[in-house]
């Protein structure tokens, strides 16, 4: 079994900036793809970034420039740093990864972190 256990939410003014994390334990091999997603409320879940292992970053149009996403490997940890925020990036944010076994993938998520952006 694996989880994903994400930190670093909370309140932020307009303009500021917080870091997210999501570790990964339990039975991984290695995640292939780990990413954000986020969903705010009445509204449906929806990418944030993500980054395949060995590959480059890739984002929303919303967020591209503000966010930076990394990943250590060794760690089974993934980070979203989000600069400049906007009200609008209040959202709980969900952490996201896979792995293949076996020919198989496994599709994980955290439970989610609240990111309020308001002054």
């Amino acid at each position: 079994q694996v989880q994903l256990v994400e930190s670093g939410g909370g309140l932020v003014q307009p303009g500021g900036s917080l870091r997210l994390s999501c570790a990964g334990s339990g039975n991984i091999f290695v995640f292939r793809t780990m990413g954000w997603y986020r969903q705010a409320p009445g509204k449906q879940r929806e990418l944030v970034a993500f980054m395949i292992s060995g590959g480059s970053a890739n984002y929303a149009d919303s967020v591209n420039g503000r966010f930076t996403i990394s990943r250590d490997n060794a760690k089974n940890t993934v980070y979203l740093q989000m600069n400049s925020l906007k009200v609008e990036d209040t959202a709980v944010y969900y952490c996201n990864a896979d792995q293949i076994v076996n020919g198989i993938k496994y599709n994980y998520w955290g439970q989610g972190t609240q990111v309020t952006v308001s002054s």
